[in-house]
């Protein structure tokens, strides 16, 4: 690939009717404005214009100028398509870039070490960060402000929260069986006033 800070603007799925169209998950905030910052590029340094673009339920379809039939389209399926970061516009205060975060270390809100970010996914139910621990497999936990509430740029730290990230089991609830044993009210007892026993099965005369 010849960009040099190469950013995932979209991926391209199936191939769309028989003049070349292809579906395209497209990673960009408004999905149609996949050729907003010019050419992309894949892997292997291929360019691709878009000559349009429309949104059609969760993907966009795209009509590239360099694919002209349905042959090529079906060839691009799983293709990844990329600009340069230098292209893109800065982002505001507060907002930053996935690809910015890829090699930042991983910590909890505790300040224990995790692991460091190694990617982003999207499946189709929502951004995956990608981490990669110290020792084992990488780990996969939700991209969203409960999972990860901080993003911490001076140190170059994400911070998350264990149990929304689902990286620890929540605590149990204490007491859960508080009220049951001594002092507790028989079955067949509900709590009058006063919290005196009455039993449903006296007579009330």
């Amino acid at each position: 690939m010849s960009l040099e800070h190469p950013v995932l603007l979209g991926v391209v799925g199936g191939a769309h009717g028989i003049r070349g169209e292809v579906r395209v998950n497209a990673f960009t905030a408004n999905p149609a404005d996949l050729g907003a910052y010019g050419p992309l590029q894949d892997a292997q340094g291929n360019r691709f214009t878009v000559a349009s673009a429309r949104p059609q339920k969760t993907v966009v379809v795209v009509r590239f100028e360099e694919v002209r039939d349905r042959n090529a389209a079906e060839r691009l399926n799983g293709r990844e398509l990329f600009v340069d970061r230098s292209v893109l516009p800065p982002e505001d205060e507060d907002e930053f870039y996935q690809a910015d975060l890829i090699g930042m270390a991983v910590e909890t809100v505790a300040g224990e070490p995790v692991g460091t970010v190694v990617a982003f996914h999207d499946f189709g139910a929502g951004d995956l960060v990608e981490i990669a621990p110290e020792r084992g497999p990488t780990v996969m936990i939700p991209f969203s402000e409960a999972a990860v509430p901080e993003i911490d740029d001076a140190r170059g730290v994400l911070i998350v929260e264990p149990v929304a990230a689902g990286l620890a089991a929540a605590d149990a609830d204490e007491g859960e069986d508080e009220g049951e044993g001594e002092g507790a009210p028989d079955d067949d007892d509900t709590a009058g006033p006063g919290g005196a026993s009455v039993n449903e099965e006296e007579d009330p005369s």
